[in-house]
């Protein structure tokens, strides 16, 4: 799944990439909202994760925008406002959670997989499909539902891809080129 990180602070967004990226997920960073805009016009995105504050503009305006323009993916605002009131015109703006810096990175991707798990209707971290069991969080694979399997990284997003997209005949060269784009993104995050 590919997910977009808006972010000023390079050193975090680094971070947080390399974080994203080791839990099987590939994430491109912008750190200014103009380059956000172009992306989220050419990619499609699971999820975003979105700083407010940023250099050339208010990520709660671009939040707005975005759902005034039916953007449906779940967002997490990710922000030093931490005040109550912060939150609550963040989540009335279109955010679906919200995290204050500082935070730690595990309650991060547990609330990353809350969304995604919502998203997708699924309340529980195994995915099923045609009777193949994955477990999201320790990326492993069931077939009876009760022996399972380790996964390397590639064959769980692999894997992942092909569950959340069942039923679809996905070409050699669709699955070469999103094996090439985890390939690319383990040689270190993109960034615009």
């Amino acid at each position: 799944m590919k997910l977009l990180l808006l972010e000023d602070d390079d050193l975090l967004a680094e971070s947080l990439a390399e974080t994203l990226g080791d839990e099987g997920y590939r994430v491109d960073t912008a750190t200014h909202i103009r380059v956000a805009e172009s992306l989220m016009q050419t990619e499609e995105y699971g999820l975003v994760i979105l700083d407010l504050g940023l250099p050339d503009g208010s990520g709660l305006d671009l939040l707005e925008r975005w759902r005034g323009s039916g953007y449906k993916q779940p967002i997490l605002a990710l922000t030093a406002r931490d005040t109550w009131e912060d939150k609550v015109v963040g989540l009335r703006c279109g955010a679906d959670d919200y995290l204050t810096k500082p935070f730690y990175g595990d309650e991060l991707l547990a609330r990353l997989h809350a969304l995604l798990r919502r998203q997708h209707g699924n309340t529980g971290n195994v995915l099923t499909v045609h009777g193949i069991h994955l477990d999201e969080h320790l990326q492993e694979v069931s077939t009876d539902g009760t022996t399972w399997q380790s996964l390397t990284a590639t064959e769980f997003r692999l894997l992942r891809f092909l569950m959340h997209h069942p039923n679809r005949v996905h070409s050699k060269l669709r699955l070469l080129a999103f094996h090439q784009q985890v390939v690319a993104e383990w040689s270190g995050p993109s960034a615009p």
